[in-house]
């Protein structure tokens, strides 16, 4: 196992072929790595027109810095024409990637496999992240890729219309959602995703709650949900947040929905990469990072 050149604490470029493509993806190496201990993967996928690099300058590199004090490694792919195919139709958006229909579930699962077996990856401890186009793919890879994935955290997205008929997880997974309520480009409500002011209809998506409601009803957790109101800790950002928590379910699974009112198409405590006019606020009452990696460090996959 060759992996001298990469050291603890540095960030490196990795290529496998996938469907006959050579797809690339950044990966972050934690201070602490020893090869011989198995360690968490996190799989953060960024949002459409971005590249994995986009998602370190999203996070302001929160998940690194994470990786570094927790010990997990972190992956940032890049999407085909820096997009990723996550189940809307091809006469929805006009990307390459669903015209081609691009085999982006196959690629994670031969990246999951490649770290599992390059990195001594624990396979009870993979997670997958995104935003936006990123956010939507994660939905779709708990569909289909069930059996290798113990939680999502799916920030400004939700289930495409597209694969609902088709979603048929094989094993429970626990669901974290981040929901911007004034979302200008993915609607809180369901309907049509759209580019900016609206001037592009990209396929129509499940409302935040029908997204939760599907995995809470498949993981089989608590029909109410426990919700409780986070502290406002930037009075100034314009916006509140809550979580709706359903516990107790399938293998000790949960799905959480964050809805920040206020926010918009962001990522919060993140970088506010376009204007307020065009994308809205960005939530400073939480750290996305932070409560994502909590929350995925309570579940792993109970392997049969």
């Amino acid at each position: 196992m060759n992996f001298a050149v990469h050291e603890p604490g540095t960030t490196y470029n990795c290529s496998i072929n996938a469907g006959g493509l050579n797809r690339s993806s950044l990966i972050h190496i934690p201070n602490s790595f020893d090869i011989s201990k198995k360690r968490p993967l996190l799989i953060a996928l960024h949002g459409g027109g971005g590249k994995g690099k986009n998602m370190i300058k999203l996070t302001y590199g929160g998940f690194d810095k994470l990786s570094d004090e927790e010990g997990f490694v972190v992956v940032y792919p890049d999407g085909i024409d820096k997009h990723w195919n996550d189940g809307r139709g091809e006469e929805e958006t006009g990307y390459r990637v669903h015209e081609d229909n691009i085999d982006d579930t196959g690629y994670i699962s031969n990246l999951i496999d490649h770290l599992i077996n390059k990195l001594n990856i624990d396979p009870k401890r993979v997670y997958v992240t995104g935003m936006s186009n990123g956010a939507i793919m994660c939905y779709r890879l708990a569909c289909q890729l069930s059996e290798k994935i113990a939680a999502i955290a799916p920030v400004a997205g939700d289930i495409p219309e597209n694969i609902l008929n088709s979603c048929s997880p094989s094993s429970p997974v626990s669901v974290l959602a981040i929901n911007n309520a004034d979302d200008p480009l993915v609607p809180f409500n369901g309907g049509y995703v759209t580019g900016p002011f609206g001037k592009k209809k990209l396929g129509k998506v499940l409302s935040a709650y029908n997204s939760v409601k599907f995995w809470a009803n498949y993981d089989n957790c608590s029909g109410s949900p426990l919700i409780t109101n986070e502290p406002d800790r930037d009075p100034d950002d314009g916006t509140r947040v809550r979580s709706e928590m359903y516990g107790n379910g399938k293998n000790e699974t949960e799905v959480i929905l964050y809805v920040i009112e206020g926010g918009g198409h962001t990522w919060p405590g993140g970088y506010q990469y376009l204007g307020k006019r065009i994308i809205g606020k960005t939530s400073r009452d939480i750290n996305a990072c932070e409560v994502i990696w909590d929350f995925f460090k309570k579940h792993s996959k109970q392997m049969h």
